[in-house]
């Protein structure tokens, strides 16, 4: 299968191309940028190491070899300042993003690949590339808060004293100020993490408010995220490229899961190698559905502000 990520000479973008190196289940990576010369020493650089990973042809390529790829990464946007929330980008990027996709789809975009968006506000930015393009709505995914239930997870286990890969537990709704940590299903080697000791009320609301503001930690302390950005990516690449039908917390467009509908955010949603495979409802509590569509109508009114 043949990756493009689109800005991949920007920080996120080519850490996301060094994790699809490391993964080794894409056999070509192409990347793209207006950053001709940067992206081309990306591309060179990741070339050299080549002999010691994977069987890969990683090279540059402009938007017509992009768009004929399987896998499409949209990683390209402006930079996030750390006083602005990732919906404070709205006004940079949305017209940006709308000029990439509309150049994949003068450059006869394939129609059976499928598309990645990685670039902020992800949530609304997926949902221009629905309105878009003439993809099926299951093509089209969002990084979500893939991300962030990364992050939460992390910090669960440093709370804990565990090992993080044991550790279990999901954001849903937006990638933004309205995400929604699910406590109720949160779980550490397969034992409920509602009762821990080491995990009060205090405890629990610090954690979700370090993964909150993880993102402007991250451009305040380094310029902004890149690894776990670049984590996130692989591991919902290799449920796509092998078609493993992981569930994972991704941004697509919503019919009905937990009574939301025309938005796109993060529910459990079955991935494989067609893309969105199924919504999946999962038990919640009651408040957290409530915030579940509190975060799908804090989206709405973004959209209805861009869309008029």
């Amino acid at each position: 299968m043949k990756a493009a990520i689109i800005g991949a000479a920007g920080r996120v973008g080519s850490c996301v191309a060094y994790a699809l190196q490391w993964g080794g289940v894409v056999s070509e990576i192409i990347l793209h940028d207006v950053a001709e010369g940067l992206v081309r020493g990306e591309a060179l650089d990741l070339m050299h190491g080549g002999p010691l990973l994977h069987d890969q042809r990683i090279h540059t390529g402009d938007m017509t070899m992009a768009a004929k790829a399987d896998l499409i990464i949209i990683t390209a946007g402006l930079r996030r300042r750390s006083d602005e929330s990732r919906l404070d980008l709205i006004n940079r990027n949305v017209s940006l993003f709308s000029s990439i996709i509309n150049n994949l789809m003068e450059a006869e975009l394939n129609q059976d690949a499928i598309l990645l968006v990685v670039s902020n506000p992800v949530d609304v930015l997926t949902h221009l590339a629905i309105r878009q393009t003439s993809f099926l709505s299951e093509r089209i995914l969002g990084l979500g808060t893939l991300l962030d239930t990364s992050r939460f997870c992390s910090f669960i286990a440093d709370a804990i004293r565990a090992a993080p890969t044991q550790v279990k537990a999901t954001i849903l709704g937006e990638h933004g100020d309205s995400m929604v940590p699910i406590w109720s299903s949160a779980t550490y080697s397969g034992f409920s993490l509602c009762d821990h000791p080491d995990l009060n009320s205090a405890t629990k609301s610090r954690i979700f408010e370090q993964t909150r503001q993880s993102g402007a930690e991250m451009i305040k302390l380094k310029g902004g995220a890149g690894w776990a950005v670049a984590n996130s990516v692989a591991s919902l690449v290799h449920s796509i490229v092998l078609d493993q039908r992981k569930i994972l917390p991704v941004s697509s467009l919503q019919k009905g899961t937990y009574g939301i509908t025309d938005v796109c955010l993060s529910v459990p949603t079955l991935v494989g190698r067609e893309g969105v495979l199924q919504h999946v409802e999962l038990d919640l509590w009651p408040r957290e559905v409530q915030e579940l569509k509190n975060s799908a109508n804090v989206l709405k009114a973004t959209l209805a502000r861009i869309h008029g």
